[in-house]
């Protein structure tokens, strides 16, 4: 079993992903994929009247402002137009696919966090009232139910917090729980890059190798999302999986291409 994340940036053909999807399922290969949808969060966010506040952390992460009316945007789009949007995709390739959202059956579940501490024009600032979480905990017997019935699960943050509240998690680090949850070999991580760039956006500085030991150091120089990409590597390795590879979701074949090592494969 493979696990594939394919990201929510713009220039990403989920077509040419739900092609490679079908063909392996079509090949007895049980796959579970796990999506963003970042890119059209922000365009109906903006439509709405409510347009997306992004926070930084001190160490350089990302992530989403969700106070409960973004949260509502997140869930529309997300669990709603993007989960269902993919599961018609490979239902017309003839894959039984399932849309899921992490908080359906507590399939990825973890706490909410109290508050997140953001830099804003130069100073440490700490937000409250953000229903944002990390997964800790995911619903391997609902996976192993499903795979086991012929279906190919399609799953979607939000997740469940331990108080059952729908919070907002990055789809990186859940889809690493899950590849760790379940014993997966191999993940699959897709977005609109061809993988780690040493100096990004520049695209002839492919990394094409990198082992666990050097993700750390990786940190120093991966860009906005993907920095994220690598945490979720790191996590991913040390939960037992035995292969990451970031790989372009532009091309034709993006999933045989990461699985024959065309992006960056990383490995202990």
């Amino acid at each position: 079993m493979i696990v594939v994340k394919v990201g929510g940036s713009a220039g990403i053909n989920y077509d040419l992903v739900c092609d490679d999807i079908a063909a392996l399922v079509k090949s007895g290969t049980q796959v579970i994929l796990v999506h963003g949808g970042s890119h059209e969060t922000n365009v109906i966010s903006e439509r709405l009247g409510k347009p997306p506040r992004i926070l930084t952390s001190a160490q350089g992460y990302t992530s989403r402002y969700t106070d409960s009316e973004t949260l509502d945007i997140f869930a529309m789009v997300y669990a709603g137009k993007m989960n269902t949007r993919i599961v018609e995709r490979l239902q017309k390739r003839g894959v039984n696919a399932i849309g899921l959202s992490g908080i359906d059956g507590r399939l990825l579940e973890g706490p909410r966090k109290a508050s997140v501490r953001a830099i804003v024009d130069g100073r440490q600032i700490l937000v409250r009232d953000d229903y944002t979480g990390k997964v800790e905990k995911v619903n391997t017997g609902l996976l192993a139910l499903l795979s086991g019935a012929g279906y190919t699960p399609v799953i979607t943050p939000p997740a469940c917090s331990t108080e059952g509240e729908a919070i907002n998690v990055d789809g990186d680090r859940a889809a690493a729980m899950i590849a760790s949850a379940i014993g997966a070999k191999q993940l699959i991580i897709l977005s609109n890059v061809p993988g780690l760039l040493r100096q990004f956006p520049d695209e002839s500085t492919l990394i094409t190798h990198i082992k666990y030991s050097e993700l750390e150091q990786a940190l120093s120089f991966a860009e906005g999302r993907m920095k994220k990409k690598v945490l979720g590597a790191t996590e991913a390795i040390a939960g037992g999986v035995e292969q990451v590879v970031f790989a372009d979701a532009r091309l034709p074949n993006p999933i045989a291409n990461a699985i024959a090592g065309k992006g960056t494969v990383i490995s202990r």
